[in-house]
């Protein structure tokens, strides 16, 4: 109880203080802390997707800005000579404003990935956007099938439907890649599952999907019954790193993390950056009240 109060109060606090908290999740506030994280995390053998923080826009010159900053963050990345792949929120890019002008500036920034062999993800946002955002999907991957994938929400109701239809674009030629994850959007009951138990259920039964329609599936979770039922799965399917990869934020669950390295599964980092990293924090803890313990934790080791 006194961690989700923390949880729910701590948007309304200085931002100073939601630092303490933030810190553990973002790599930083500019592109030299993304790349400095980003070397740290190779040398133990992890892949990483950058994200530059922020979303839902209020006119497309903000959306001009963003489409800038992906297309000069993959270039200092391949320069970097870290391998990067790219996650992206169509919001940012202006899909609620004008979903053309959003369709044509992340078609360029998939366009620079392409050319340096590289990924863009399209992540997902609330329901709102799903329908926006698998056509957003479906257009662009028309396009540079190799260099795009998209994320699928376990607790939506829709989900199956969402699959099937990602199923029939996908060939050996044009592949179709899936982050899948639990979703943290808060949505009504009428449309998500809110069950902890049965969006794990839901979970597996989507992964278990993709696997057999050999989809590449990026299992992004911090659960730990999730990773161990994706592990017998890959085993009854007898997988390798070309079929799938596990996925985590930056800073959450490390343990976990080395002990799936340690098993020899492919890891990937999510390492958000950027000045709109306030409602990125928020929303973490909201996600995960528990942080809480460790924001007192810190004050207290601080004097």
């Amino acid at each position: 109880m006194i961690n989700k109060f923390i949880a729910s109060v701590l948007p309304y606090l200085p931002k100073k203080f939601v630092w303490i908290f933030s810190r553990r999740y973002i790599s930083g506030q500019n592109i030299d802390d993304a790349v400095v994280a980003s070397h740290k995390l190779a040398l133990e053998g992890i892949s990483v997707t950058l994200d530059h923080l922020g979303e839902y826009i209020s006119d497309l010159s903000q959306a001009d800005e963003v489409r800038k900053v992906y297309l000069e963050m993959i270039d200092r990345f391949e320069q970097e000579g870290i391998h990067a792949t790219y996650s992206l929120k169509p919001s940012s890019f202006g899909l609620q404003i004008d979903p053309e002008t959003c369709f044509g500036y992340i078609r360029e920034v998939v366009e620079k990935a392409h050319s340096y062999r590289s990924f863009v993800r399209i992540d997902m946002e609330d329901s709102s956007c799903v329908d926006a955002e698998l056509e957003l999907y479906r257009r662009v991957h028309k396009l540079y099938p190799l260099s795009v994938g998209i994320v699928i929400q376990a607790y939506l109701k829709r989900t199956p439907k969402d699959l099937e239809f990602l199923a029939s674009l996908h060939s050996a030629e044009s592949p179709v890649n899936v982050r899948l994850c639990k979703g943290i959007y808060v949505e009504p009951e009428s449309i998500a599952v809110t069950d902890r138990k049965e969006i794990n259920v839901h979970f597996l039964e989507a992964l278990d999907y993709l696997f057999q329609k050999n989809i590449f599936v990026g299992i992004a979770t911090h659960d730990r019954e999730l990773t161990d039922g994706a592990q017998e799965l890959v085993q009854r399917y007898s997988l390798t790193d070309k079929n799938y990869e596990f996925q985590m934020l930056y800073g959450v669950t490390p343990e976990l993390r080395r002990e799936l390295l340690a098993a020899g599964h492919k890891m990937r980092v999510y390492v958000p950056f950027g000045k709109e990293w306030f409602g990125y924090s928020t929303r973490r803890l909201k996600e995960n009240p528990r942080m809480a313990f460790y924001i007192i934790k810190a004050l207290f080791y601080r004097g």
